[in-house]
């Protein structure tokens, strides 16, 4: 099979400020996607840069009195930290202020020269008095002139999501300044778009390179009407790279940020001795572009139309993502939950962050919200409960015994671990991850059971029994490598650990595909620990010490919080506080009428795992369920959840059980309990389970 030629981007970062979580949802996405591609065997590279002009950088450097050159350096060394900490890898982390990108800008703009889309008109422009500087889009904010709401800044509503011009804007101030900016006339040079309107509407229509309600997005706010002429230039005093047909006057930073992914592109090629044009003017290699949505309409419609114009090739895929928020809410920085990246990784693992975020990552551009108590027991339970559980019980009794030389009965577990590989990758190549990480974790959930039941401490006492010690370490560390190579994408260390524990680096997808034989195992080096609670309260709290002490820099005052502190308060708001659920189900199912706590004990929920789960032939809703309490004791339970799980996926699964419910004789069977389950019905059905820890026979109280 010939490797595909990919070449994958994330959305550059500006040089303006630090890395936060918020930004890291795109670039651990991004890299994800990227580590899988490589893993699979596809020529797959990961190219990014610093976004650095603009007046923004101007504006900071003049207040710290340096040079933005030393800015921008200085910034790209602490972005390049960050990301190395969270384990993303760049092939090439360039600059758009670079000798490549200035060269690239100008083949650009030729090229929009020769094709007649270039023209000349005088710009009333918003100018700071104060400041001395016209004003960019990002240092205006005001009322949307199309919403009317209210603090939004110069360039898009993020209410309405339409885009406008500063001078729109309604009530307009200098966030520089605090200053009511004045109007100033210059003359700009405008890209002049509608001329390419059937092209962009052929592109975003063909159902080949956005996201479907990107699309539909596209021709119902832009492309049913004429588009707008793009202001590609901007007057003295700015930080960019000169126009050379236009003293004077600078390419706008949204003109020279995406060229940039070519220009750092070919600094890889210097390296690597490659040619650019094979990546970037080669309708054999495949782009793919991983941006949030905020920036839809620059990716969309002007980058496609750049790059048309100038031959180079078009994004064979734009993939967009929605936001981070923490608890349901915006990140806050007086709650503490505006986290940077460097605070985040002086108190919690960001293997953690990695694998949370890649559980609630689908393919749609759907917000993903970071819920503080949700990733603690996220993170304890499916990591350190259930995947990394699996060689911390087994691989120090397999130091003695090595791997066995054949691979033994284990009831199908690997085989049907292998089997799941390709609706995995499937996930994967989809940006469906988290659809992916809960096939992962239900390989764990059927494991496991096989370790508790095996006992390997237990018959590791007994020198005679060594051959069973083999076996069960035998198949359980093989069951750990190959969740541990399906989670390679998301957790690298855990992978190059697995590695290193059994002597055979993860280095291919299809290692997963057959088991590791005749090996010897190395000593047990702790993988993952717990989180701890105090560990994110403390990680809150040194989040909400900053913002204090750079508004006290900045000359304003800030408050206490009293009653409970600081970090357990904004624990408990982005833990559950601030949810905004729809009260459809209460309205659908209202509350009963009350009962006693003596009413209540009379039912007996208790902790079973489903051992064998089938269908029923004869049965529309039902699924045949035989669950064990523990011991010797199992029950058949017949439930309603057909149209919701496939029973393969159930077996092993703890649920919650009506134990002590009167059989009931059904025409296809005693049914002796029944299983609890939330949702309306079909398949909106959703088992209640228990976290990891808890044992068949346990009561529920």
């Amino acid at each position: 099979m010939i490797a595909r030629k990919i070449l994958v981007t994330a959305a550059l970062p500006y040089a303006n400020g630090p890395i936060h979580i918020g930004h890291l949802v795109e670039y651990i996405q991004t890299d994800i996607w990227v580590r899988f591609q490589k893993l699979r065997g596809q020529r797959c590279i990961f190219i990014c840069a610093d976004d650095t002009h603009g007046t923004a950088i101007m504006i900071r450097a003049r207040a710290e009195g340096r040079s933005e050159e030393a800015l921008i350096a200085d910034m790209q060394a602490a972005h390049e930290l960050d990301f190395a900490k969270f384990d993303i890898q760049f092939d090439n982390y360039g600059s758009t202020n670079s000798p490549e990108n200035y060269k690239l800008c100008g083949e650009f703009w030729s090229a929009l020269r020769q094709a007649g889309l270039v023209a000349q008109r005088d710009v009333s422009q918003l100018y700071d008095p104060v400041a001395g500087t016209f004003l960019a889009d990002r240092f205006v904010k005001g009322t949307c002139p199309i919403c009317k709401s209210l603090d939004q800044y110069g360039d898009n509503c993020d209410k309405c999501g339409s885009t406008y011009s500063p001078a729109d804007l309604i009530d307009p101030i200098s966030t520089l300044s605090g200053a009511k900016p004045e109007v100033r006339s210059s003359p700009h040079l405008f890209v002049e778009l509608e001329k390419l309107h059937d092209f962009l509407e052929q592109w975003t229509q063909s159902g080949q390179h956005l996201q479907a309600e990107v699309a539909n997005y596209l021709k119902g706010h832009f492309l049913g009407e004429p588009l707008r002429d793009w202001d590609i230039s901007r007057p003295a005093p700015y930080f960019g790279f000169e126009i050379p047909d236009a003293p004077g006057h600078f390419w706008y930073v949204w003109f020279d940020a995406p060229i940039g992914y070519i220009a750092s592109t070919a600094q890889w090629c210097q390296r690597q001795g490659e040619k650019l044009e094979d990546w970037w003017k080669n309708p054999d290699t495949e782009v793919h572009h991983f941006i949030g949505k905020d920036i839809t309409y620059f990716h969309t419609l002007f980058w496609p139309g750049m790059l048309k114009t100038a031959g180079f090739n078009l994004p064979t895929m734009v993939h967009i993502h929605g936001f981070l928020t923490v608890g349901g809410a915006k990140m806050s920085k007086s709650k503490g939950t505006f986290i940077k990246a460097e605070t985040y990784a002086r108190h919690l693992d960001p293997a953690f962050l990695r694998y949370y975020f890649a559980s609630k990552l689908g393919p749609k551009l759907d917000d993903l919200d970071l819920n503080l108590t949700e990733f603690i027991d996220k993170i304890n339970a499916d990591l350190v409960g259930k995947v990394v559980n699996l060689a911390s019980r087994t691989a120090r009794f397999a130091r003695a015994t090595g791997l066995a030389a054949e691979y033994p009965e284990d009831g199908g577990l690997f085989a049907q671990g292998a089997a799941a590989g390709e609706a995995i990758a499937e996930a994967y190549v989809s940006c469906d991850y988290a659809k992916a990480m809960r096939l992962i974790i239900e390989l764990a959930d059927r494991a496991n059971p096989y370790v508790e039941n095996a006992q390997p401490r237990s018959l590791a006492k007994d020198p005679a029994r060594s051959a069973d010690v083999q076996t069960v370490c035998t198949v359980a560390l093989n069951l750990f490598r190959q969740i541990a190579i399906y989670l390679a994408p998301v957790l690298p260390r855990l992978a190059q650990q697995c590695g290193q524990l059994l002597n055979d680096p993860i280095l291919h997808w299809q290692q997963s595909q057959a088991p590791l034989l005749g090996t010897a195992v190395n000593e047990f080096q702790h993988m993952l620990q717990r989180v701890k609670k105090e560990d994110v309260e403390a990680m809150i709290e040194e989040s909400k010490d900053q913002t204090a002490a750079g508004n006290t820099t900045a000359g304003s005052t800030t408050g206490t919080t009293g009653g409970t502190t600081a970090s357990t308060a904004a624990l408990e708001a982005a833990g559950d506080g601030q949810w905004q659920d729809s009260g459809d189900a209460l309205v659908a199912e209202p509350l009963t009428e009350t009962c006693t706590i003596d009413d209540f004990t009379k039912i007996d929920l208790r902790v079973a795992r489903i051992i064998t789960a089938e269908h029923v032939p004869e049965a529309r809703k039902l699924l045949k369920l035989t669950v064990s309490l523990g011991g010797d004791v199992r029950r058949t339970v017949f439930a309603g959840i057909k149209a919701a799980y496939e029973p393969e996926k159930l077996v092993g699964r703890l649920v919650v059980i009506v134990a002590n419910l009167a059989p009931r004789q059904m025409k296809f069977g005693l049914s002796e309990g029944m299983v609890t389950a939330a949702g309306p019905g079909g398949e909106e059905v959703f088992l209640l389970s228990v976290d990891s820890g808890a044992k068949p026979g346990q009561r529920v109280h």
